[in-house]
């Protein structure tokens, strides 16, 4: 899942590095985001689980950067995940943030989204997760997952905190990419 402002064909060298490994790999628009119709609303979550009802049955792994690290996380029980990949994930007040104050690059229904958001951030899913994070992040700072992974419930989860960076060199950087691929191989394959 992409962040905000972004679209689902900036996930695609993702998906290849997925689809190489042997896993499917689905991009789509959020709503309100490249070819996606209407505002991004309070289906921001049910709409990460109608795509996966759409998949055949077996393990699932939901991947998010930014915005799509947030909806991976706050998705993933709805979905049934198995494992989740969440990269530099944001938090429902910097989301609320930053939709209430327009500063978002996104259409988005502010009152129905917001009463989403206003939920706050859920507890990790019990389920493997891999959190990645740059400590040059300029837009969610570090702190946010060196917290959040202190709250990793399942023992196969894991935290890759990188030196520098910033906010997106994580998502496409090909060693990071790889250790996504790799985590979630093993992860699907243990689900299975």
């Amino acid at each position: 899942m992409h962040g905000s402002g972004s679209c689902k064909e900036n996930q695609y060298d993702v998906a290849r590095e997925f689809a190489a490994a042997g896993i499917a790999a689905v991009c789509f628009d959020q709503r309100g985001h490249g070819t996606s119709d209407g505002p991004m609303d309070e289906r921001i979550l049910t709409d990460v689980s109608t795509i996966a009802q759409l998949l055949p049955k077996g393990p699932l792994a939901l991947r998010g950067s930014s915005m799509g690290g947030w909806i991976a996380l706050a998705a993933a029980e709805l979905c049934n995940a198995d494992v989740v990949v969440a990269i530099c994930p944001a938090t429902a007040e910097q989301l609320a943030y930053g939709i209430t104050a327009e500063r978002v690059d996104f259409d988005a229904d502010s009152q129905a989204i917001c009463a989403v958001l206003n939920a706050g951030d859920p507890p990790p899913p019990a389920v493997p997760v891999l959190l990645m994070h740059a400590a040059g992040d300029e837009v969610v700072p570090v702190t946010r997952s060196r917290a959040l992974a202190q709250q990793l419930r399942h023992p196969g989860s894991r935290y890759i905190e990188q030196p520098g960076g910033h906010h997106r060199s994580l998502q496409h950087d090909p060693e990071m990419v790889a250790a996504m691929v790799r985590f979630t191989a093993a992860a699907l394959r243990a689900a299975a």
